[in-house]
């Protein structure tokens, strides 16, 4: 029989907590800027729109500068989302560059950022609206609950404090882990034990793919947040899928109960 509740909430952090699209693109266009040498101009009109629409083929942070780059090579919006991983591998080798440098750049840009104006950092956010107060809820009975994220978790830190969140750095694994998604959660599973009941939400189908796969992980229930970086096809793909439920903000809004 199956546990009403979890033991243990671990969550994504982009696209399941916080939209950050508009920071994504704004950072994104800087460290684009700094690789390809251009002057701080304004980005093109309506480049913005096909990065956002775009977002969900993006897994790491050195793959935005990159998408900007196959976008205004004037690639085609549909072969990025079939081929994007052999695209953005091109130009990657087209350019000699390395994404651990990419991702590096990314990062400085975003420190400078936060260190120069955090408040005009922070205002390019925005918690999708329930999810804090959900998690709040949660906290308040005793539900474990850890942020499982490839973004860097001084980030996360920054953006929960200034919501009034406050997550101790035990509870969140950002890029810094250098593990993948399912090892945190195979981690997470033997610190709690096999008794514990292990809910992961997170918004990229691959990734709840990967974990579905790992057979020490066939206890944990995995849920597509439909509100985030995803897909029609993903989230129909979900749907049918008989280990992964397809979640909507309004139901995760609402009790355990509700959510499958």
């Amino acid at each position: 029989m199956r546990a009403s509740n979890p033991t243990l909430l671990a969550l994504d952090f982009d696209g399941v907590i916080c939209d950050g699209l508009k920071e994504y693109f704004q950072t994104a266009w800087r460290a684009y800027c700094q690789i390809w040498q251009l002057d701080q101009t304004a980005p093109p009109q309506g480049l913005d729109e096909s990065f956002y629409r775009l977002r969900p083929v993006v897994e790491s942070g050195w793959e935005m500068p990159v998408l900007l780059r196959a976008l205004i090579l004037k690639t085609n919006e549909d072969e990025i989302l079939e081929r994007w991983a052999a695209i953005a591998s091109e130009i990657i080798a087209e350019h000699e560059l390395k994404p651990l440098e990419v991702s590096a750049i990314v990062d400085t840009i975003r420190d400078q950022w936060i260190a120069s104006d955090l408040d005009s950092w922070l205002a390019e956010h925005r918690f999708y609206p329930g999810v804090l107060q959900r998690l709040q809820k949660a906290i308040a009975r005793s539900t474990n609950s850890v942020i499982i994220s490839t973004k860097e978790g001084r980030f996360i830190q920054q953006l929960l404090q200034q919501q009034g969140l406050n997550f101790s750095d035990s509870q969140i694994y950002g890029k810094e882990a250098k593990r993948s998604k399912y090892q945190i959660l195979q981690e997470l599973q033997e610190k709690y034990g096999d008794d514990s009941v292990i809910w992961f939400i997170e918004d990229r189908l691959k990734t709840l793919q990967v974990v579905q796969h790992q057979p020490q992980l066939e206890t944990v229930e995995l849920f597509l947040a439909n509100w985030g970086y995803n897909t029609p096809e993903e989230r129909q793909a979900a749907f049918k899928d008989n280990r992964i439920h397809l979640l909507s903000l309004d139901q995760f809004c609402q009790d355990f109960s509700v959510w499958r």
